[in-house]
């Protein structure tokens, strides 16, 4: 049986892309030595005039996942769209509980940026798909504060080479259940999270207070 079922894959790599670009947010995945190496930065998709276009990141220099990023390396960028628990008093007929959600993978080669105006090039563009249709920042090239930047991060690029939607949203359901399944999802993202970060960022700091 092929996993996800086919109804679960997603086909269209336009769908793909709107996740991307509306939760840039992704987690880069290498390999050193059989060891996953894995770590959450940025991503943004730009078009290139190529088959499916490419990603644009930047990563810490003293990261160790900066060694496996080497021209030609092979590399997969994991973006997470919005997902919840779906309990089966969400459904009009008899269900059991599931998880919905919507992920994209895209795999792909790495391309090193090694001229630091191009790298600055990159930060500017990135900084204003970041900021939106109504920016209320505007990153500048000649910003004398990236010089002091630019030397502690790694720029690159990663030609997009295959793709992979995975979006569950109970498709094997009747139209009535899908329909309350997808509105569950929507209400699921106006969740108050007020108290949950007030919790872990008074913990986090109190946690650093006490090393030494």
């Amino acid at each position: 049986m092929k996993y996800p079922p086919r109804h679960h894959q997603e086909s269209d790599f336009n769908n793909v892309l709107e996740v991307v670009k509306n939760y840039p947010f992704g987690t880069l995945i290498t390999v050193k030595e059989q060891e996953p190496l894995i770590t959450h930065i940025p991503i943004v998709f730009e078009q290139d005039g190529s088959v499916y276009g490419k990603l644009v990141a930047h990563i810490d220099k003293f990261n160790p996942q900066v060694a496996t990023l080497t021209n030609g390396a092979m590399v997969t960028a994991v973006f997470y769209g919005p997902d919840c628990y779906i309990s089966p008093s969400v459904y009009s007929t008899r269900q059991l509980p599931t998880w919905n959600y919507i992920f994209a993978h895209l795999k792909g080669s790495v391309t090193l940026l090694t001229d630091k105006e191009t790298v600055k090039r990159t930060m500017v563009r990135m900084t204003s798909f970041l900021e939106g249709e109504n920016p209320k920042y505007e990153l500048s090239q000649d910003d004398s504060r990236m010089e002091g930047l630019i030397d502690y991060i790694v720029g690159f690029e990663i030609e997009i080479t295959a793709w992979e939607g995975k979006f569950k949203f109970s498709q094997d359901k009747q139209k009535k259940d899908r329909e309350l399944a997808k509105q569950e999802l929507i209400r699921s993202q106006k969740k108050d999270i007020s108290a949950f970060v007030d919790r872990i960022y008074d913990n986090h700091r109190n946690a650093q207070k006490e090393l030494p």
